[in-house]
């Protein structure tokens, strides 16, 4: 039988790709790449989505991670960002590169895609797609069904594998002809249209192009940390992370890296941190000032409260009164969504 492998975002277009490929009796093998910045808290329930996926949709997906050749393609793509750290058309490259590599495991014949000509203004443009073709090495084995009508006939649709007159010509940025062709699937509970990236908005592109320019070598835990919590570059080049929850508290703990400080206060409730790169007391100062200024405030308590810092065998405890907000404001990567400054009512102690 012939197999296709499908590039599979999740989204409605990704769906209907496959399914207007199997309608044809071929077999359809899709494969969802992820990394911290899309769909990367798959891989710790990867067993129970594609039970979803194709319970829900009729479809067989696996999990490839490709974090750290995305990392190197990031610093520097060919292709360039789009409006803020977004490198669409060399992730659509690299993604492209990594599912011809497979096409043996799961002896598939060709790709697909679910892009649509004119849906997104820096990646699926008629010389884009020509482009992504060319520099993913796909030219002849990338067919698009739901645009396949707009291109030229891929190498399947030559050697009769695939029935070009059953594929579409959809254009443009219109949704109405996927919703019919997704009713005429009996598929009703597809997912809203979005970008799933990460990397196109504008606050958190901000942190991770900071990074970037700050740090040589990419660290997976440093990325992840990233993407929650509230970001202070400190005076002398630390750089703190503080959980706003018990969840982001938690997280922060399990991504530490065992050079990095722990940091919070052992006797109140309050943020647990993480300190990396802090070489200058001053900076160990401040890191305290900030865990106790985001700390649960205690009726008849003392401002003052005492804060750990633990990085494997080595420890140290420093009394710190809250941080003035004029003092820090500078400093922070403030995230959209955190709003204005509030304590943190969950943490530590046990």
């Amino acid at each position: 039988m012939t197999r296709a492998l499908a590039l599979f975002s999740g989204g409605l277009d990704s769906l209907l790709a496959c399914r207007v490929i199997a309608a044809q009796g071929i077999s359809v093998q899709a494969v969802k790449f992820v990394t911290p910045f899309f769909g990367y808290e798959l891989l710790a329930k990867e067993q129970e989505y594609a039970r979803m996926v194709r319970e829900r949709y009729g479809i067989e997906v696996v999990l490839r991670d490709v974090s750290e050749a995305f990392f190197t393609m990031l610093r520097n793509p060919a292709h360039g960002y789009g409006k803020n750290f977004n490198p669409c058309v060399d992730c659509k490259i690299l993604l492209l590169k990594e599912a011809k590599r497979l096409l043996p495991e799961f002896s598939a014949s060709f790709l697909i895609t679910g892009e649509v000509l004119g849906q997104r203004p820096m990646s699926q443009r008629r010389d884009t797609l020509r482009v992504i073709e060319r520099d993913s090495g796909c030219t002849g084995i990338l067919l698009r069904p739901l645009c396949a009508k707009t291109q030229e006939p891929t190498l399947a649709e030559r050697e009769g594998l695939v029935d070009r007159e059953r594929l579409l010509a959809f254009n443009g940025r219109g949704r109405q002809p996927q919703i019919q062709l997704a009713k005429s699937f009996g598929i009703t509970d597809y997912p809203p249209p979005a970008g799933g990236c990460v990397l196109t908005e504008r606050e958190q592109a901000k942190r991770i192009a900071w990074y970037y320019a700050r740090y040589p070598k990419v660290r997976l835990n440093d990325i992840r940390r990233l993407l929650f919590g509230r970001h202070f570059q400190l005076p002398h080049g630390g750089w703190l992370v503080l959980g706003r929850d018990e969840a982001e508290n938690a997280r922060l703990e399990a991504l530490h890296d065992p050079a990095d400080f722990l940091v919070y206060m052992p006797e109140w409730f309050g943020p647990m941190g993480v300190l990396h790169a802090a070489g200058h007391a001053d900076d160990f100062a401040a890191a305290a000032g900030l865990v106790v200024r985001f700390g649960k405030k205690m009726t008849g308590a003392s401002a003052r409260a005492e804060v750990l810092f633990t990085s494997g065998e080595e420890e140290r405890r420093l009394l710190a009164e809250p941080l003035a907000d004029e003092i820090f404001q500078g400093w922070s990567l403030a995230h959209a969504s955190e709003g204005p400054a509030s304590e943190t009512t969950v943490g530590r102690p046990e």
